[in-house]
């Protein structure tokens, strides 16, 4: 055991370790403190019936994931390996999903536009909330570049949240006058029906 120890590593004269393989390998006139390493064997090349397989499999549970979309019943019982479906298929499936979704949404909307009464206020709110989105994004990215503003507002918000997590949420008739409090403002939000 000691002597294939020995025998595999040497300690040159500038105190580093050498493979005593790799020095016999190299020729005479390399230097004993230089190691090559061998070189890697070039990756494998892949078969044409992996880069379909796995595109077969991927195309059935895109399938699958529509199916589970749009309700359809499932099979129990799926083979092993599903018969390649062409792009087109799996294109137009995808396409009546969106459409189908596209639609009901649309359809919903307008809907609600209908049963509001003053149309103008309501676009008017829309507009005023889509300036304010707008505002505060470039407010928020100056005050992330000042140097030390950040650290210290989120210091605030979690001293806030611990705040009121403790005031709020750690005793029961706390918690529950804050359940109540936030139903009477949704009822006085909502309206009560």
């Amino acid at each position: 055991m000691a002597t294939t120890a020995t025998n595999a590593l040497s300690l040159s004269s500038s105190s580093t370790l050498v493979d005593a393989k790799a020095a016999l390998r190299q020729p005479a006139s390399a230097s004993p403190q230089c190691v090559t390493l061998p070189t890697l064997p070039p990756p494998p090349v892949q078969s044409q019936g992996r880069v379909s397989r796995t595109t077969t499999y991927c195309r059935k549970i895109a399938r699958n994931v529509v199916a589970m979309a749009t309700g359809e019943a499932q099979v129990a019982a799926a083979p092993a390996v599903a018969p390649a479906t062409t792009p087109e298929s799996t294109d137009e499936t995808s396409s009546a999903v969106d459409s189908l979704d596209t639609s009901e949404i649309v359809k919903t909307i307008q809907e609600a536009w209908d049963k509001v009464e003053d149309k103008y206020a309501v676009s008017t709110l829309a507009a005023a909330g889509a300036v304010a989105l707008w505002g505060s994004t470039g407010m928020i990215s100056a005050i992330d570049r000042l140097p030390l503003i950040p650290g210290v507002l989120e210091l605030v918000g979690i001293g806030y949240t611990g705040w009121f997590a403790y005031r709020n949420l750690v005793f029961k008739p706390e918690r529950e006058a804050l359940i109540k409090k936030i139903k009477d403002t949704y009822k006085d939000i909502i309206g009560s029906s």
